[in-house]
């Protein structure tokens, strides 16, 4: 009796602890729901009510035994706010937490300590900050996601000597301090899955990771990992994916990875490995295999023609040689190859595309023979053909040129034969042709008109002969028109004047007739037209006169008539020769005068021309009477002493040189170069805005002839220089040179130079005016107004690319001396244009003899080889400009008070390389953190641009292309990550 009632009330207090302890975690649950903001407005949140049984919540399980809450799933949600920590570690049974894949911020604090049971954490892919905690206590955990979350500082490595358990970890992609290879992960025998890319990892790979023999997953690319793989990586005998790609490994791939036959996906690329690719030819199971940008030798393993899975080959860039495998691709969804920029030869394989699921087709640059396979005509699916810079012959096969996926087809620098076929009308997705240098012939069928996709047609160097096709104006989005070298005739399409996109037309070398078509010079955007060595006939359009152009050639026809006025200006001296029938009004160059006289006799000719001499005379005599009474007044009065220095601009004999089309007048600029209109002091001379009466603005910047620089301040700040007497200086041939060498430059990203206006005593440089200001007064004036990332980007791209202009694009390369973000000017959408190029160069070009000794240059910009060298080239400019760089990635000035004493902005950077969290600290606070990888990227090649030795820094060329892969959300290819993130692959953006 008395052990029946016992038992009794140990059930009654049971259940009663029950009852309280399932009504705890209610309250628990119920407050983790209302931490999180608007979660009543989650429709998943609507279970998470207090009249139901938590074991209903959504996303809650609970053990099966006495109803208690062991696994919380909360990925994928949207979820906000701060994670309550104190509440969800208060749950007794939980044993798995999960909220991955959400929007989570803020810091985690050694709370979660309290965790103790948890056997499964996961809270990857959100926006945390600050270090992850120590959870030495959590010695039950199996699995552990932080990967993409945020974290920084140090990792806890050690807490993960006690979770001996351990089965997968995943750590990536979080900005933590730079560390070698933790060697407590060595310690987990069971580890199977193992991601540590994108996490500063660096040092040697330690030899001991060829114990965790459960791995079936290793990936630790993008960091800063040295010296060879470890030779005991070849036991990881159960792995099924290795990536280590864009590290900084060396050496060759280990005796034994032959072992490793379970391998499906194998990326060791931008790495510098070196030796052969032997060890491969025994992964049978690999589906993807990518070793592009190495140094690898020898030859493509022929065992890789009989992998029965592989879908996916990328070894561009190495120094492979010999055949490619004739069966590579033929058994499976082969998908892509790239094995561009090697030594290669032997043919193309033909039946990477028999199961009609290839993509791309990359072979480019190497010395390939044979012909295009004809299979590859009924590759549906094909993107990309780049097979050019090989020695392929034959002819391309006709269905290729109508694929209806294909958007770039590349032949070009080969020897094929044939010619374009019609069946491109079919290909309405091509986007470019690039035939250059080839052996094709026949006609351009009219058919391509039908392909309105396309932006680049380059055919030039061919023996083509036939029409340019009459409806060429159908293709609105045509940029790049090259057809030059050929045996084309008749005339130029009318129509090409509808195609409203056209930048770049070159039609030079060939048999073309007839007139040129007036619409030309309607096109909005035209920037190089080269009609040379042609048979063109009759006028110039005037229209054409009209354009703004960086290459104008219309040399070597049978032209006639009046040239246009906005074609003789001296930048396009030399584009209208071998033209013996065009003339011009004043008989600019050697043009003869175009004949005005109508049908006057002789006599009435001869009587018109006595007349005029004697008027000009007349009025000489007058003008000079007038001057001497007006000198003579002003002595009288004591005046003269005075009249060296204040006479107007307008008295001076100044000689004019345009250089575009100009639109106003010699006295409209001389009337406004007064103190009002001042905007700007340079080391060479004042800046003036000048407003014209048609509203226009522009600047006009006053130089000083060097002769006079001893005299030059007892003058006037006001720059009415007056006419020396006795020797009288004049200008310097270097300026009369560089000026010509500033005429030619047409570039969108360098500031307009209308004209020059000069005189005994000084130089008048016209340029268009831009209303933004400088970069300098964008970024660090007190006005300042905010730049955005994708502004500031933009902004160095164009500003590089008007470098790399003037280093590569001109016919003498120019050397700024001077780049800085002050001389880069802004137009009214933001637009960066290089300014005052040269001129400092000019300024000390005739000073006296030791005038070496003065540095060109601003302090802060200066490259350091002019402590010891003042013979410098265009690697000084680069130098300058990875300055420029660091301002826009920064915000801050080159010389900062937070730097240090005797440091600028380049040993600071420089500093701050060897941390990557250091290195991501410097980038502007105003910079959102979604753009800072990004800017980082940009800021890299701040740090080569400005190394020390001349020799390391890159070109202005490469430069620009650095900055343009640096841009916003590039998507370079996709591999699925075991978080069911997409991440890139490597096939080659060519």
């Amino acid at each position: 009796m008395f052990t029946t009632k016992l038992l009794s009330l140990l059930l009654l207090l049971f259940s009663f602890f029950l009852t309280h302890a399932k009504s705890n975690e209610l309250e628990t649950l119920l407050n983790i729901k209302s931490s999180f903001p608007n979660s009543n407005s989650k429709p998943f949140f609507n279970s998470w009510n207090p009249n139901r049984l938590i074991c209903t919540f959504h996303g809650i399980t609970c053990n099966s035994l006495n109803s208690s809450v062991t696994e919380i799933n909360l990925s994928h949600k949207n979820l906000t706010g701060t994670l309550p920590l104190d509440s969800l570690c208060s749950l007794p049974s939980l044993t798995k937490l999960v909220f991955g894949f959400n929007l989570l911020h803020g810091k985690l604090n050694q709370t979660l300590q309290n965790c103790t049971n948890l056997h499964f954490l996961d809270l990857g892919n959100n926006f945390f900050n600050g270090p992850f905690p120590d959870i030495s206590p959590l010695n039950k955990l199996q699995y552990l996601y932080v990967n993409k979350s945020g974290f920084s500082g140090t990792f806890p490595w050690q807490s993960l000597l006690n979770m001996t358990g351990l089965l997968q970890l995943s750590v990536g992609d979080n900005q933590f301090d730079l560390t070698p290879f933790p060697k407590e992960i060595l310690s987990l025998k069971k580890l199977n899955w193992l991601y540590m890319s994108n996490c500063n990892i660096g040092g040697n790979l330690p030899a001991g990771i060829g114990n965790l023999t459960e791995l079936t997953e290793l990936e630790f690319s993008d960091n800063f990992i040295t010296g060879e793989l470890p030779g005991d990586i070849v036991n990881l005998r159960k792995l099924w994916q290795l990536e280590f790609y864009n590290n900084s490994l060396t050496g060759e791939l280990p005796v034994g990875l032959r072992n490793l036959t379970g391998l499906i996906n194998f990326d060791g690329s931008m790495n510098q490995l070196e030796g052969n690719l032997s060890e491969i030819r025994f992964l049978t199971n690999l589906v993807s295999l990518q070793f592009f940008e190495n140094k690898f030798s020898g030859e493509i393993p022929a065992e890789l023609g009989e992998f029965k899975r592989l879908n996916g080959l990328s070894l561009y860039r190495n120094r492979l040689t010999g055949p490619i495998p004739q069966k590579i691709g033929s058994w499976t969804k082969f998908r892509f190859i790239d094995v561009s920029e090697n030594f290669l030869t032997g043919s193309i394989p033909p039946d990477m595309c028999s199961k009609g699921n290839m993509t791309e087709l990359l072979v480019l640059q190497n010395n390939l023979t044979g012909e295009i396979p004809e299979t590859y005509g009924s590759c549906l699916t094909l993107k990309r053909l780049r097979v050019s810079r090989n020695s392929l012959s034959g002819t391309v096969p006709s269905s290729i040129w109508g694929l209806p996926k294909v958007e770039i087809i590349d032949i070009e620098m080969n020897q094929i034969e044939g010619s374009v076929s019609s069946e491109i009308q079919n290909a309405k997705k091509l986007a470019s042709i690039f035939a250059r240098s080839n052996r094709l012939t026949g006609e351009i069928p009219e058919e391509i008109t039908k392909s309105t996709t396309l932006v680049t047609i380059d055919l030039s160097e061919n023996q083509i002969s036939g029409k340019i096709p009459e409806r060429i104006g159908e293709l609105k989005h045509l940029g790049n028109l090259h057809l030059q070298h050929n045996m084309l005739s008749g005339v130029i399409p009318e129509s090409l004047g509808d195609c409203n996109s056209l930048n770049d037309v070159d039609l030079s070398r060939n048999l073309l007739s007839d007139e040129i078509p007036s619409s030309l010079g309607l096109l909005p955007s035209l920037n190089s037209l080269n009609f040379s060595g042609n048979e063109l006939s009759g006028e110039i359009p005037e229209s054409l006169g009209s354009l703004r152009l960086s290459l104008f050639d219309l040399s070597h026809n049978r032209l006639s008539g009046k040239i246009p006025q906005g074609l003789t200006i001296q930048a396009y001296n030399g584009s209208l020769t071998g033209n013996p029938g065009l003339c011009t009004l004043d008989g600019i160059g050697s043009f003869r005068r175009c004949s005005e006289s109508g049908g006057m006799s002789k006599d009435v000719r001869a009587l018109v021309l006595c007349f005029t001499i004697g008027l000009v005379l007349v009025l000489s005599f007058v003008g000079v009477y007038l001057k001497l009474r007006r000198m003579k007044e002003k002595e009288v009065n004591g005046e003269g002493k005075k009249y060296g220095r204040e006479r107007s601009l307008k008295e001076e004999s100044w000689d004019v040189k345009s250089f575009h089309v100009m639109s106003f007048s010699e006295d409209e600029i001389l009337d406004s170069i007064k103190q009002e209109n001042l905007i700007g002091k340079g080391g060479s001379g004042n800046v003036y805005r000048v407003t014209l009466a048609n509203g226009k603005e522009l600047a006009v910047k006053h130089i000083w002839n060097t002769d006079f620089g001893s005299r030059k301040k007892s003058w006037s700040t006001t720059p009415m220089l007056a006419k020396r007497g006795g020797g009288g200086g004049s200008k310097s041939r270097e300026f009369d040179a560089e000026v010509q060498s500033l005429s030619s430059i047409r570039h969108v990203n360098v500031v307009k130079l209308y004209c020059s206006i000069t005189s005994e005593d000084s130089s008048l440089l016209v340029y268009e005016y831009l209303p933004n200001g400088s970069l300098w007064d964008r970024l660090h004036t007190n006005g300042k107004m905010e730049l955005d990332w994708e502004t500031r980007y933009e902004i160095a791209v164009g500003a590089a690319k008007g470098l790399e202009y003037l280093h590569h694009g001109c016919e003498r390369p120019v050397i700024h001396r001077d780049v800085k973000s002050s001389n880069i000017l802004l137009d009214e959408f933001l637009k960066p244009r290089i300014a005052d190029f040269g001129l400092a160069k000019i300024v000390n070009a005739n000073v006296v003899k030791d005038s070496t000794h003065i540095i060109a240059g601003t302090h802060g910009y200066i490259a350091p080889e002019y402590g010891y060298t003042y013979r410098v080239n265009e690697k000084s400019d680069v130098y300058s400009f990875g300055v420029v760089l660091m301002e826009l990635v920064t915000g801050k000035r080159p010389s900062e008070t937070e730097f240090g004493e005797n440091k600028d902005i380049v040993s600071w950077v420089h500093g701050k390389t060897r941390s990557k969290e250091k290195f991501m600290s410097v980038v502007d606070s105003r910079i959102p953190e979604m753009y800072k990888e990004e800017a980082c990227k940009v800021l890299r090649t701040a740090v080569l641009c400005t190394a020390t030795l001349p020799a390391m820094r890159p070109s202005m060329r490469s430069v620009v292309q650095q900055l343009e892969d640096a841009a916003p959300c590039k998507l370079v290819g996709i591999v699925i990550g075991k978080d069911g993130s997409e991440k890139k692959f490597g096939v080659n953006d060519k």
